[in-house]
């Protein structure tokens, strides 16, 4: 079982990283980290591109978005990222969302935002998120909160991803994916 992170911030590394990069170290899944720091991207609708990136999400068996809250929702790079995966890479796919901002209020803006985005796609988006603030970090290292919630919310993405048949469908696909199925006008 395969579980990639992708940690969506355009500045270096930080606490989100640091936390996501700690719980993946001690999930028993085979697990892969991408920071959209590191891995910079073309603009979406640009010429045609492929990434490692990409690849790793498609042939996940599960995905996690870990998004710093900027202007009250996820960011602009994670955005990008997205608009340049096909429906078919979420489609399907176990996904979960952690988020980290300054205070507590601003929990709710990337959380309703990504799962918007990941219905789009068809993901099997997991019904609670995780969302450190500043509060759970001591001289940047993660505290026991922040490490409970991130190691319980890869547990419950595993779970899914382990509990879900080989080939089978929960429900029609995406509208996105069946738009791109139907040829215009049929």
């Amino acid at each position: 079982m395969s579980i990639v992170a992708i940690i969506g911030s355009a500045t270096p590394p930080g606490r989100l990283r640091r936390a996501v990069a700690e719980a993946l170290d001690r999930s028993p899944a085979e697990t892969q980290l991408f920071d959209l720091a590191e891995h910079p991207l073309p603009f979406a609708g640009s010429a045609h591109f492929e990434a490692p990136i990409l690849d790793a999400v498609a042939t996940a068996d599960a995905v996690l978005l870990a998004t710093p809250v900027y202007r009250g929702t996820y960011t602009g790079v994670l955005k990008n990222l997205l608009d340049l995966l096909p429906v078919e890479a979420l489609q399907g796919k176990p996904a979960a969302i952690a988020a980290m901002g300054a205070t507590d209020h601003h929990s709710l803006g990337p959380d309703w935002h990504l799962r918007d985005t990941l219905a789009w796609f068809g993901a099997l988006t997991l019904p609670t998120s995780a969302y450190l603030s500043s509060r759970d970090f001591t001289d940047g290292v993660p505290g026991d909160r922040g490490v409970a919630e991130l190691d319980e919310l890869l547990a419950g993405l595993a779970a899914l991803a382990d509990a879900l048949p080989e080939g089978v469908t929960l429900g029609p696909a995406p509208l996105a994916a069946r738009a791109r199925a139907t040829p215009r006008g049929g």
